[in-house]
């Protein structure tokens, strides 16, 4: 494998882990947003500025978002992980 070939080999494993990173942390950070924006207008509509009514809704929602796709990402990972494995092969062999 010449270093050409192995620089892009590295680069494109940079980028799975990258998009990897990005398809699981992704919804959460979304839903903690969403939820940090409605609380904020609502607090905002309402003068209430309780500021355990603005961590309490984000945390619940992003637990159970986290719980609601902790099976996709593991599954997710694990599919990252063995990749990885494989491609540490190839690299050990050339």
């Amino acid at each position: 494998m010449d270093p050409m070939e192995l620089d892009l080999r590295v680069l494109d494993l940079a980028r799975e882990l990258l998009v990897t990173t990005l398809l699981i942390a992704a919804p959460v950070l979304v839903v903690g947003l969403v939820v940090g924006v409605l609380v904020s207008l609502f607090q905002a509509l309402t003068s209430v500025q309780e500021q355990t009514m603005s961590l309490v809704p984000k945390m619940l929602a992003v637990m159970a978002v986290s719980l609601l796709l902790l099976a996709p990402a593991l599954e997710l990972l694990s599919e990252f992980t063995r990749r990885m494995f494989n491609e540490l092969l190839v690299f050990g062999l050339s």
